[in-house]
């Protein structure tokens, strides 16, 4: 199958309003080759964009803190991708893409530790969760400004162990660092929205 040019160009194409960094051409490929919805593609877009700035300030802020910044970029570009599947979840509830999504991926030749996150970016809480999972769970939620404290909480934890500070110290710089990324939220959900469902 060819890839839509529709998809290729929402996934690659040079924004400004906002401005977000394009999706990982592989990605961007595999998108097309399944006919992602548009919409579905922007949203992946959006969140691939604020993961990429937390793999960033988390690089400057805590390096001592190992995150493999790759695999949570490939998560954050891939984690819903099992709404081509279940595109009722795109406007609606539903945890069905999870799953769907991660062995969708795992058809695709992507290896396990990579697919996993289309299945844990809701399931922060589940045993085994490392940082890199943690870290695509919170740039899906903060991209729209959506503040969650028990994730929240679990990140700054992480970031106080690797760096040996206080949790209330991380908790503020954490907190100082999303109210920014949340600052654009407006932004890049018009920009989403702007990208039809179907």
């Amino acid at each position: 199958m060819t890839p839509t040019p529709d998809v290729l160009s929402i996934a690659l194409d040079e924004t400004s309003d906002p401005p977000l960094r394009p999706l990982p051409a592989g990605v961007a490929g595999l998108l097309g080759d399944l006919g992602a919805p548009p919409r579905l593609v922007a949203h992946l877009r959006a969140v691939h964009e604020v993961a990429a700035q937390l793999v960033a300030w988390i690089g400057e802020h805590r390096p001592e803190l190992a995150v493999d910044g790759a695999a949570v970029l490939f998560g954050a570009a891939t984690h819903d991708i099992g709404k081509v599947l279940h595109p009722g979840e795109l406007s609606g509830p539903g945890a069905r893409h999870e799953e769907a999504g991660r062995e969708l991926l795992l058809a695709r030749g992507v290896a396990p530790g990579l697919a996993r996150f289309a299945g844990s970016h809701a399931s922060w809480q589940a045993p085994g969760v490392e940082v890199e999972d943690l870290l695509v769970s919170l740039a899906d939620k903060v991209w729209k400004d959506n503040r969650v404290a028990d994730l929240e909480d679990l990140v700054v934890a992480e970031l106080s162990r690797a760096g040996g500070r206080p949790v209330w110290e991380e908790f503020l710089a954490l907190d100082e660092f999303l109210t920014a990324v949340g600052a654009g939220a407006q932004r890049r959900l018009a920009w989403q929205a702007a990208h039809p469902v179907g």
